[in-house]
């Protein structure tokens, strides 16, 4: 089960950096408690369905998504002084 959550979590953040927000814009957003969904990203708690289908509307991804276990989608951090 470990790795199935890991794999949500990382998609979960793929996604969420795709979206453009930091996790704390994106909490605030989408009225999302930021403690919980940082553990979701981290792959350290079990989702259930219905959390994971407001997820793919918010982010407006097909569900099925968060479960591709896909390793190219790396997700790179920029440097502040790069976003200039």
């Amino acid at each position: 089960m470990d790795d199935i959550q890991k794999i949500v979590g990382n998609n979960l953040k793929y996604f969420r950096y795709q979206s453009g927000l930091s996790q704390e814009k994106f909490y605030e957003k989408y009225g999302l408690n930021s403690k919980y969904l940082a553990c979701v990203e981290r792959g350290e708690v079990n989702v259930t369905i219905d959390f994971l289908a407001n997820l793919a509307k918010v982010l407006e991804v097909d569900i099925r998504e968060f479960f591709n276990p896909t390793p190219d989608r790396i997700i790179k951090k920029r440097r502040i002084d790069e976003r200039k």
